[in-house]
């Protein structure tokens, strides 16, 4: 997660992000993110690629940390603690979280095998990981249609808050994004859990923890 990629990308529209994600997901973007913090241990949380803040409301008493490498889509997440930085090279020290969330930030990333290095890395013996991105179906027919349908309608709805070139990007990133069971297969982290939710199950979840040998 670096400035040359998803950062620099949505930087422009931090303001608008939100509202076109949820009418984009005919308001079950929330739904999906739930589905995952429901399954995430209590304690301190780190919001990995938080953008806006918008699972906020969805963790609960725990003590949340935000991080996102945009300052812009910082600046208007409400989290207490802020922190401005990359995926591949937390700040933090070993063992500083109980869980760690994010939500379709993977995708994005410049390398999901350093991620996945430092999330284990901070996560405390007993942590967990949660994660929710999309991708495309897992049936070939859906995924051809899902792809003819998200190369139309995403760059349409992003030109109707001035991103056009935004939603594009969206789109092509889909096919590069393989499903949970593969991106993770050769990184720190074991998948525990996989579901999928959404239109054709285009978006995914997953439950993850740090391998043993992955432990410092």
């Amino acid at each position: 997660m670096s400035p040359s990629a998803g950062a620099r990308v949505f930087a422009g529209i931090a303001d608008r992000y939100d509202r076109l994600n949820r009418i984009l997901s005919l308001g079950r973007d929330q739904a999906w993110r739930a589905r995952v913090v429901a399954r995430l241990p209590a304690g301190r949380l780190l919001d990995l690629g938080a953008g806006t803040g918008a699972a906020n409301p969805l963790f609960g008493d725990r003590e949340v940390v935000a991080l996102d490498p945009s300052p812009e889509m910082l600046a208007l997440d409400d989290a207490p603690h802020r922190v401005v930085g990359m995926g591949e090279a937390l700040p933090f020290a070993d063992a500083s979280f109980d869980a760690v969330f994010s939500a379709y930030v993977f995708r994005n990333l410049e390398s999901v095998s350093a991620t996945a290095a430092e999330i284990a890395r901070v996560l405390r013996p007993g942590g967990r990981a949660g994660i929710v991105d999309l991708g495309r179906p897992r049936h070939r027919v859906l995924a051809a249609m899902h792809r003819g349908a998200t190369a139309v309608v995403l760059p349409l709805a992003g030109a109707t808050i001035g991103a056009r070139d935004e939603y594009a990007y969206l789109h092509r990133s889909l096919d590069r994004h393989p499903p949970p069971e593969e991106l993770f297969a050769d990184t720190a982290l074991e998948v525990v859990e996989t579901w999928r939710m959404g239109p054709f199950g285009f978006v995914w979840g997953a439950i993850l923890t740090p391998r043993p040998m992955a432990r410092r």
